[in-house]
Parts: C-alpha cells; sequence; structure tokens
C-alpha cells in the first residue's frame, strides 16, 4: 500500500505540474511601454586596443558621449525604457582578462545611470559578426561549443552582477537575434540552448525579469515556433523583431545582402509618390544592378527586386506586409497564455543613412513608417523600442557629430501629450 500511495503521489505531482504549465502565465516583474535603442559602439575599437583601458572603459562605449541630460531628454521625450545593448565579445576575449570585472562593473554603472535618469533599463546582449577587428561573433558563439559555453558563463555572471537592482528597473536579455534555425532542412537548435542560457541566469539572478526570443533574427515566425511552456517561469517578456518590409528600411545598407546595396530612392509607402516618378526610381536601381551587380548575379537580383515591390504596391498588400508578424505572434501568445504586456516588439526602424553613402532617407518618410509600426505595436498592447538612438538608424544622433532630423522624436513626442 505504502509504495502503490507513493506512486499516486507521484502521478498528482506530475499532473499539477502539468497544469501548471497550461495555465496562462504570470505577468513579468518588469514592465516597459515606450523604448529606444542606445548605441552599441560609435568608434569601434579593433580587438588589439581592448585590453587598453582608455579604449574600452567606460563601457558600452556610449558613455563617452552621453551624459546623464542627455538620457533625461529622451524620459522627457515620453520614452520610459532604454534598450541597452552591449556586446558581449570583449567579455570572451583573452585581451580583456586584466580588465574583466572592471567591464562588468562598467555596464552596472551605466544601468544605474539610466535608471537616475528616470528610465527603465533593459540590458541587450548583442552579439555581431566577427570580422576584421573582433575574432569572436555570433557564429563562433553558435558553432563552437567551448565558446557557447563561455557565452553561457558570462550571462551569468552578468545576471549575478545586475542581481541586486531593483527588478522593476532593469532586465536581462539573454541574446540579441540568435543566428540559428533559418536553415531550409528545419534546424530546432535555439530552444535547447536559450533554455541552457536561461537556467544560467536564473541560477544567478531569481527576480530579474528575463528576455527571452525565437531563433533567426528574432522574427516573428521563430517565436511562433518556441514552446513557452517548455521554460516553467512566469518572470519572463518575449520579444521580437520586424523590420518589414525589409525593400523599403534598409535602402542601402552594406551589409545586409548582396541585393539591398543596390537600392536606393524608394518611398514609404510606394504610393506616396506618382505612379511615374516611383517607376523612374526602379529604372535607376535596375540600371544600378545591370552596372555593378556580378554578372551571374544580376537576373536573379532584377527579378527579386520586382517580387519585392509587388508585395507592396498598393495599400492593401503593404498593410498586410506589415500586420503579419504582428498577427502571428499574437496568435501564438493567445494559445500559450502569453499576455500582451509581457511581449515586446524589441527593434524596428528604418535606415537614415549607410556610412559613406550619400543617399538620406527623408525624414518624413522615416516618421511615417515609425508611427504606423507603433501604432500597430500598442493596438496589440505591445511595448516597442525603435532602433536606434544614432548612426545609420539614428533618430537622435547621425554620423560624425551630426543630428537626425527631429522627425521621429517628434512622433514619440507627440505620443506623450
Amino acid at each position: 500500500m505504502a509504495l502503490l500511495g507513493s506512486t499516486i503521489k507521484t502521478l498528482m505531482a506530475a499532473l499539477l505540474a502539468l497544469g501548471a504549465l497550461a495555465l496562462p502565465a504570470g505577468a513579468a516583474t518588469f514592465s516597459m511601454k515606450r523604448g529606444l535603442n542606445l548605441d552599441q559602439w560609435v568608434t569601434w575599437p579593433a580587438e588589439d586596443k581592448w585590453g587598453e583601458r582608455q579604449a574600452i572603459l567606460p563601457y558600452p562605449e556610449w558613455r563617452k558621449f552621453l551624459k546623464e541630460d542627455d538620457l533625461k531628454a529622451l524620459k522627457d521625450a515620453g520614452l520610459d525604457f532604454l534598450r541597452m545593448p552591449v556586446d558581449p565579445s570583449p567579455f570572451l576575449s583573452d585581451r580583456t582578462a586584466a580588465l574583466r570585472d572592471d567591464l562588468y562593473a562598467s555596464v552596472l554603472e551605466s544601468a544605474r545611470m539610466i535608471n537616475r535618469a528616470g528610465l527603465k533599463v533593459i540590458i541587450d546582449l548583442h552579439l555581431i559578426p566577427a570580422g576584421g577587428n573582433r575574432k569572436i561573433g555570433m557564429s563562433e558563439v553558435m558553432h563552437d561549443p567551448a565558446v557557447f559555453d563561455a557565452y553561457a558563463e558570462l550571462v551569468r555572471k552578468m545576471a549575478r552582477t545586475l542581481a541586486k537592482e531593483d527588478p522593476k528597473l532593469v532586465a536581462l536579455e539573454l541574446m540579441n537575434e540568435p543566428l540559428v534555425d533559418c536553415e531550409a532542412n528545419g534546424t530546432s537548435l535555439w530552444p535547447d540552448r536559450q533554455k541552457q542560457l536561461f537556467a544560467a541566469a536564473r541560477a544567478s539572478a531569481t527576480r530579474l525579469t528575463l528576455i527571452l526570443t525565437g531563433g533567426c533574427y528574432s522574427n516573428a515566425q521563430s517565436l511562433a515556433r518556441i514552446d513557452p511552456r517548455a521554460i516553467a517561469d512566469d518572470n519572463i517578456i518575449w520579444t521580437f523583431h520586424s523590420y518589414d518590409p525589409f525593400l523599403l528600411t534598409h535602402q542601402g545598407a552594406s551589409w545586409a545582402g548582396d541585393f539591398i546595396p543596390y537600392v536606393t530612392g524608394l518611398p514609404y509607402p510606394l504610393t506616396a509618390i506618382p505612379k511615374a516618378q516611383l517607376n523612374m526610381t526602379l529604372d535607376t536601381i535596375r540600371d544600378r544592378i545591370r552596372a555593378e551587380a556580378p554578372w551571374a548575379r544580376r537576373s536573379g537580383l532584377l527579378s527579386y527586386l520586382d517580387k519585392q515591390v509587388a508585395t507592396m504596391d498598393s495599400p492593401e498588400k503593404l498593410l498586410g506586409v506589415m500586420d503579419a508578424p504582428f498577427a502571428t505572434v499574437d496568435a501564438w501568445a493567445k494559445v500559450n497564455g502569453i499576455k500582451p504586456q509581457d511581449i515586446t516588439l524589441g527593434e524596428f526602424g528604418m535606415i537614415r543613412k549607410e556610412y559613406g553613402n550619400g543617399f538620406v532617407m527623408p525624414a518624413a518618410y522615416r516618421a511615417a513608417y515609425v508611427r504606423d509600426m507603433i501604432a500597430r505595436a500598442e493596438a496589440h498592447g505591445f511595448s516597442w523600442s525603435v532602433w536606434n538612438y544614432g548612426g545609420a538608424f539614428g533618430i537622435v544622433d547621425a554620423f560624425d557629430g551630426e543630428k537626425a532630423e527631429p522627425d521621429v522624436m517628434d512622433v514619440i513626442r507627440q505620443l506623450a501629450r
């Protein structure tokens, strides 16, 4: 009888656990509504400089350029939180061994600086590709088990660094736009890896809200493939990113594949200018592809341009393209009992000017796009954060000390009225 009683108790416990997983998730401790992504790097020091205190500290690098008054101005504009990208690569480099503790301390002080300005903060561990000035990036973390283990330890230590902060003011995002599970063969590696990172963070910080995501650049479809019940924790916010339609939001971006660098001059929306003018712009893009693209790629790029334009050449089609990610996430959330306030549109925006490229996206187009995306997020009850403070997508600063046009920030200010 004792054995039978023990078996019954075990079964009841299992059923209760399953029932708990099926219940709607509770709200996260951290909450936010309207935000902005800060800059990650501005002067891009190469890895051989990372061991020099004056080159790497304070960290992140925006601390060298922004003061508390700059942050308070964002609060006054109507924002309530900032997403603070932190490049993990220096934490994984042997160049910074002697300064490692200082790096963690500087991230903590940066978060506190944002809090002092009256803003909440998400610490966003934001990997980027390795290259000429760095040995470790997204690919190395994803494809080298030893490097992934080191990254998990970084997550553990960052969580420990932030563990004593007010969980209503500080949250931690475990990885930005994981570049995995994009393959046509349908790999599903990210859920297990994210669980490893979650366990590392939660072991160090029991009260901190953790920001989780889907694979493949944090797109909506990848988030919808995540089973949130696999992580039995209510103190989570789920994030997705959307830059749709990419044809319009990334015009001229030299790092965004072999097609988009040829595309400049398109309006938002395409119907914002007369049809004849649009056709002239498209012809200019086609001529550029024919003249500059590799011969073997020209036909494919020209065909791709036509296909992309055809998906958004009317207000109704454009509406469908832009609504699709929100509808996907909304449906996923409802199925899994996730409340809208526990979902955030972590990145969206429209390029202003690629570095070294003469084309500048008209400010009115950028403002219109941001306004439309904000309206979609808020209609669904999702929080949002625009990409980003400065640089190619800058809405406050541009390149080389220039200021961006005020149009996008004016859209945000109008929300607070």
